[in-house]
C-alpha cells in the first residue's frame, strides 16, 4: 500500500529524442512547444535539452540532436532509454526527402528503439508544395517500418504553431503508454 502512495506523488519523466536532417526545424519546434513564439534558431551543433510538463505529474525531456551529416553518426548515442522518437521532416524539401527517409529507416533499425513509439512531424506545411501527412506516410513507408510500434504522422508548421498542440499531445500519450508497458515488463521479469 505504501508503495502506491509514494509512486503517485512522484512526477513521471520520459525521454523523447528529436531527430531529423539539419534545417528540418527541430529546434524551432522545440522552442515553439515551450514558448509558443516563433524564434530564429541557429543550426544545432551538438544538442539541446528541454523539459516540458504535460499535465501535473508528467514531464517530457526532449533531446533535440543536430542533424548535420557529422552529427547523424552520433544519433545512436542518444537512443538509450528513449520513450519516444520525434522525427522532423521538412515537407517542402523534396530534394532531401529521400535522404531523410534513409536516415529514418536506419535509425528505426537500432535495437534501442525496438517498439519505441514514433511521431513524425511533417513540418513546414506553410510552404508551397509541402507534402501532406498522407504523402509523408507513404514516402516514408510508415506502415512497413513501424508495424511493431505506435506511430503517427502529424502535419505542422513551427512558424505558425499549427499542429503543435496535437503533436505534443500525441507524443505524451505514446510516451506514457510506452513507459507504462516498460514498467509492467520489468515487474513481470522480477516475479
Amino acid at each position: 500500500m505504501g508503495l502506491q502512495n509514494t509512486k503517485r506523488s512522484s512526477v513521471k519523466r520520459t525521454n523523447i529524442v528529436m531527430l531529423g536532417l539539419d534545417s528540418a526545424g527541430k529546434s524551432t519546434l522545440l522552442y515553439r512547444f515551450r514558448y509558443k513564439d516563433p524564434f530564429l534558431t541557429m543550426p544545432t551543433i551538438g544538442f539541446n535539452v528541454d523539459m516540458i510538463e504535460v499535465g501535473k505529474d508528467f514531464t517530457l525531456t526532449f533531446w533535440d540532436v543536430g542533424g548535420q551529416k557529422k552529427m547523424r553518426e552520433l544519433w545512436s548515442n542518444f537512443l538509450e532509454d528513449t520513450d519516444g522518437l520525434l522525427y522532423v521532416v521538412d515537407s517542402s524539401d523534396k530534394r532531401r526527402l529521400e535522404e531523410s527517409r534513409r536516415e529514418f529507416e536506419l535509425i528505426l533499425k537500432n535495437d534501442s528503439l525496438k517498439n519505441v513509439p514514433v511521431v513524425v512531424l511533417a513540418n513546414k506545411q506553410d510552404l508551397p508544395g509541402a507534402l501532406n501527412a498522407e504523402e509523408i506516410t507513404r514516402r516514408f513507408k510508415m506502415k512497413k517500418y513501424c508495424s511493431d510500434r505506435n506511430w503517427y504522422v502529424q502535419p505542422c508548421c513551427a512558424i505558425t504553431g499549427e499542429g503543435l498542440a496535437e503533436a505534443l499531445q500525441r507524443v505524451a500519450t505514446f510516451a506514457r503508454q510506452y513507459s507504462k508497458s516498460k514498467e509492467t515488463f520489468t515487474l513481470k521479469e522480477l516475479n
